[in-house]
């Protein structure tokens, strides 16, 4: 049976873990050919080492990548065309946390730092796939991981909700913008997905605070954001570009207030700093 993205390539930044990691093993079921971005190069060989175990070892290409730096965004775009020869998708898909702490508190290189991992690195993606996609004249997809803490208060610090509501606009302009190319753009807008950058290690109480605020019982995983992904990536959404996806488990209907209820914010009144998720780079922080 052909998979819905045969014979696609694909590139997924962030994807050496989480939802990014799940999206490429998904992509890969379905056919494509995929470059992972990561700045976790830990990770990144790990990945390759598990893909290759599954046979995936001619389909699949890893580069370490900061996805904030235009250079790395060019040579990623590039591994892409050089290892399969064109491309068809790019999930700009890589995340922090980012800032935290009161308003009064936030250093102002944390909270560039946040907006340039976040926005800057969607900018980036969008930049350089758009130029080959242009090139190629045969249309293609750009997909951007944003949040529903872009979509209101309470879900998420404000450098990171600031930033993720950047994203969603981004994805709007550069639909209309590309769209004479056929070239569909669209956002994701997760709620709280159970990985490593949500639980920070600790599982059964971050799944008791999701059974406590989220509508739907069952878990968000990263494989709820793959099926998004490749629903977004193939030729089922050919009408559908400017949008932001929500993904949430019924989260955002209900008026999250997650700010102070998962374990990892509960005490962000005492605390400001940088979290950087799964990117390797150690975490700092500051008692107030």
């Amino acid at each position: 049976m052909t998979g819905q993205l045969e014979s696609k390539v694909a590139i997924v930044t962030g994807g050496a873990s989480g939802m990014g990691l799940a999206t490429v093993r998904r992509f890969l079921e379905e056919g494509a050919s995929v470059v992972v971005g990561d700045l976790n190069s830990d990770n990144g060989r790990q990945l390759l080492e598990e893909l290759s175990a599954d046979g995936y070892d001619e389909k699949v290409r890893f580069t370490v990548t900061d996805v904030s730096v235009e250079d790395d965004v060019a040579a990623m775009t590039e591994l892409a065309l050089d290892a399969f020869g064109r491309l068809d998708i790019v999930f700009n898909n890589a995340g922090i946390g980012g800032a935290f702490g009161p308003i009064t508190e936030l250093e102002v290189d944390d909270w560039d730092t946040t907006f340039h991992v976040l926005v800057r690195s969607v900018f980036l993606g969008t930049k350089h796939a758009a130029k080959v996609l242009i090139e190629q004249g045969q249309g293609g997809s750009i997909i951007n991981t944003a949040s529903i803490a872009g979509m209101g208060g309470g879900a998420g610090p404000q450098a990171y909700s600031a930033a993720k509501a950047a994203v969603v606009s981004l994805s709007k302009t550069t639909a209309v913008e590309l769209a004479p190319h056929d070239i569909r753009v669209n956002a994701i807008c997760p709620g709280v997905i159970f990985t490593p950058l949500m639980h920070s290690g600790n599982e059964e109480q971050a799944e008791e605070v999701i059974e406590e605020i989220q509508p739907l019982s069952k878990r968000g995983e990263g494989s709820d954001i793959a099926g998004m992904a490749v629903f977004l990536a193939g030729d089922d959404s050919l009408f559908v570009t400017g949008q932001e996806h929500i993904v949430d488990g019924g989260l955002l209907a209900s008026g999250p207030r997650m700010i102070g209820r998962l374990h990892n914010s509960r005490n962000l009144h005492r605390m400001a700093g940088m979290a950087y998720g799964s990117s390797g780079q150690v975490p700092t922080f500051r008692r107030l």
